[in-house]
């Protein structure tokens, strides 16, 4: 079986390197590591720190102006996220200031804010309260350990080369698992924007408590709760850039401080501690680390998927790369700065990066920026802070909630493919039905169950003519294609192993029954099998004896660089024969058609 112009070796592995796009003249490769020449290089640990070494000072104006509106916004929103993790809320801004200065250092990213955020303060507040409620243990102090775990966790996976985990939370995974946490931050605020006294820890336990103590709601509480959420809306829907949340908690400070609604009863964040956070190593119990190890391997491949996914999403729109592992070594100093500085876990804030990005942020200078704004009204504006109302703080987060459902995603999963939709509506179901971290397991598990099912069962095809049409195609996607009479070239779109080679053999010989005439060649199309396992190793040397013993001579087209080094390993490619390998359909058809001429090869065994 012999073709002109077949080669040994088809086809790299990892196919031609992309071009690299061009980036904006403010942008230069040696700042986000993404110049061809360097890209197989290790990034550098202190990665942010190359980027203020190379700093330009045309980036400066739009970092500080991205930083003072990112401070203004974060402000009224961390301290929201403190109450939302259980502790003060002052130390919501304390759990910025770390993380503000390490991630400028370490992160991969010059567009990501990296703080507190909704999903790891919820997350925390439902890891913390059982011990709470067990042992009255320090609730800050515990939440500064598990911002430690969370830490070392993710500084273990950067030394591990784990950062590859955050793909198995495919897309509707995380739009299912943020909508149930969505849910569970709204109805996680039921009591402070009602004054109702709330003891259930479940959402739906939450909902039912809350109308069922509906007579007990404070009046003058809910109304400020109501009139905080119509404002923030109204604002976003006017006004999308501007820093709603500070103006809508200013609003409601002075009107807490014109109409002494303290002393009517409703709630406000109180006195604030004097100075900046200190260093503080937390108490450290055996039996608290035990209890909240799987806490913190939950919280931290949250966080660490957020931070990431929010990154690429900026690194794609503005042409430049993140390093995935390195944002593992970034979240996890943040971490660590927080659990040594009376802290809680962070990961990134996606609102928080848009609004820096909408104002022209080119690098982490406007998170230092923000920092600056930050110690100066902890310092200087601790009496206007302590009147805020909690209820305030209570709509800031259901309104941050409302962004984390996206309605639009679901419908367009449903109408994309209905197994993707129920993906999401599972997990949404998971996370609500169960605890948050159980939720984390399934939207895993589901991932991972869901990436199986498409590599054990996937798309296959025989390829043949289409009148009018070059090429070979699917002949079962167009009417009146037709195979080449005793020619079957098969194609199986996913890697050949363990998991699936029985259901490729399987359907592989299905399609040589089918054929209306006799087979002579068999020829497996291998473009999508970028490896193989010993198992698919072992099987296809079955599938050749079973096929020789028919007459049918077996080959292989588009083979690729590495596939073809594993088939000479194995053994397979000598059963095969080199001459067998096709490098392209065309020259898999030309040696069919001279297989019977004189310089031709009509063996079955090949």
């Amino acid at each position: 079986m012999k073709g002109a112009g077949r080669l040994p070796i088809l086809h790299s592995g990892r196919g031609n390197p992309a071009p690299t796009p061009s980036l904006p003249h403010s942008f230069t490769p040696s700042l986000f590591i993404v110049s061809p020449k360097s890209t197989n290089k290790p990034i550098p640990l202190l990665a942010g720190l190359k980027t203020l070494l190379s700093y330009q000072q045309v980036w400066l104006r739009g970092d500080i102006l991205a930083g003072v509106t990112v401070a203004a916004y974060l402000i009224p929103q961390c301290m929201a996220y403190g109450e939302l993790a259980g502790v003060e809320p002052v130390t919501g801004l304390w759990a910025i200031l770390p993380p503000m200065i390490l991630y400028t250092l370490f992160g991969s990213s010059p567009q990501l804010s990296v703080g507190p955020e909704s999903t790891t303060a919820v997350m925390t507040a439902v890891a913390i309260s059982p011990l709470v409620t067990e042992n009255g243990a320090n609730y800050a102090s515990l939440a500064s350990l598990l911002a430690l775990m969370v830490g070392v966790v993710c500084i273990i996976g950067y030394i591990a080369r784990l950062g590859f985990l955050a793909d198995l939370l495919s897309k509707p995974i995380l739009i299912g698992y943020m909508a149930g946490v969505a849910v569970i931050m709204m109805t996680g605020q039921l009591g402070k924007i009602s004054g109702i006294k709330i003891e259930a820890n479940t959402a739906f336990g939450q909902v039912g408590e809350f109308f069922s103590k509906l007579p007990e709601v404070h009046q003058p509480t809910l109304i400020v709760a109501i009139l905080v959420l119509v404002f923030l809306f109204a604002i976003q829907h006017r006004f999308p850039n501007a820093p709603g949340p500070l103006l809508a908690v200013l609003l409601a400070t002075a009107a807490v401080a014109l109409f002494n609604l303290d002393g009517r009863g409703v709630a406000v964040v109180g006195k604030i501690p004097a100075g900046l956070p200190h260093f503080s190593l937390p108490q450290i119990s055996l039996g608290d680390v035990a209890k909240l190890i799987a806490s913190a391997i939950g919280i931290a491949v949250v966080g660490y998927s957020d931070n990431v996914l929010t990154a690429r999403v900026f690194a794609t729109r503005h042409l430049y790369k993140i390093d995935a592992n390195q944002e593992l070594l970034a979240l996890g100093v943040s971490n660590l700065g927080n659990g040594f500085m009376q802290g809680f876990p962070v990961s990134s804030s996606g609102s928080r990066s848009v609004i820096g990005d909408s104002l022209g942020s080119k690098t982490q200078v406007f998170s230092l920026v923000g920092l600056v704004v930050v110690v100066a009204v902890l310092l200087f504006l601790r009496p206007v802070l302590a009147l805020f109302p909690k209820a305030a703080l209570g709509a800031i987060v259901i309104y941050a909630a409302t962004k984390l459902i996206e309605i639009p995603q679901f419908i367009r999963l449903r109408k994309f493919r209905r197994s993707e939709f129920f993906l999401a509506i599972i997990t949404t179901l998971g996370v609500l039905l169960t605890d948050l971290l159980v939720g984390v397991a399934v939207a895993l598990a589901l991932s991972v169950i869901d990436l199986f099912a498409r590599v054990a069962r996937p798309h296959d095809a025989v390829l043949g003519k289409v009148p009018d049409l070059a090429g070979l195609h699917d002949i079962e996607d167009w009417e009146g294609a037709e195979t080449i009479p005793g020619l079957v070239i098969y194609r199986y779109d996913a890697p050949l192993c363990f998991a699936n080679v029985e259901d490729f053999k399987r359907r592989a010989l299905e399609a040589i029954e089918a054929e209306k005439h006799p087979v002579e060649w068999f020829v497996l199309n291998t473009e999508a099998i970028i490896e193989v396992d010993i198992t698919a190793i072992d099987t296809l040397m079955e599938l050749h004896g079973e096929l020789a013993a028919r007459g049918i001579t077996f080959g292989m087209a588009r083979v690729k660089q590495d596939l073809y080094a594993q088939l000479r390993r194995s053994g397979l490619l000598e059963k095969i024969g080199a001459d067998n390998i096709y490098p392209t359909l065309p020259t898999v058809i030309a040696g069919f058609q001279n297989r019977n001429t004189p310089d031709g090869s009509n063996s079955a065994n090949g």
